[in-house]
């Protein structure tokens, strides 16, 4: 693991190739969850900032290409940053950590990793992880 980047006070760690494949247990990607927040946080201020920008511009204005262009450098950017961590990206502020049998499933601004959706299932299907805790006591728990 090394650090990679700092993100506000934030630091960003590669656990290993951004190509590998990470599987995570709920614990592991609790501990994580701090660095996954801030983030995402931190895009979500300054993405808020560009829209409240565009919002009192008109649609005519060419202002708002370079908006735009700044917008996805820092979309591309939070899906780089939670990508090096070993999670994946699922959306905009939505985050998914593999456990090998589905994933653990994260949305900004919630604040703790609550649910599991099974592999193939949409974000919106997600289970709360306590019930599923409960019921089959999964080898991720």
């Amino acid at each position: 693991m090394k650090i990679i980047e700092q993100s506000g006070s934030a630091d960003i760690v590669q656990i290993g190739s951004p190509t590998d494949s990470k599987l995570f247990v709920l614990v592991e990607a609790s501990e994580l969850l701090p660095v996954v927040r801030k983030i995402t946080e931190n895009a979500f201020e300054r993405l808020t900032k560009l829209n409240e920008r565009l919002e009192l511009m008109l649609l005519c204005d060419p202002r708002r290409t370079v908006i735009a262009d700044e917008y996805e450098k820092i979309v591309r950017q939070w899906i780089a940053n939670i990508t090096r961590l070993g999670a994946i990206p699922n959306g905009l502020w939505r985050v998914d950590f593999d456990t090998g049998e589905g994933y653990l499933s994260w949305r900004f601004p919630e604040l703790k990793i609550g649910y599991f959706r099974d592999y193939g299932s949409e974000f919106d299907d997600r289970m709360p992880v306590k019930s599923l805790i409960e019921e089959i006591a999964p080898i991720w728990a």
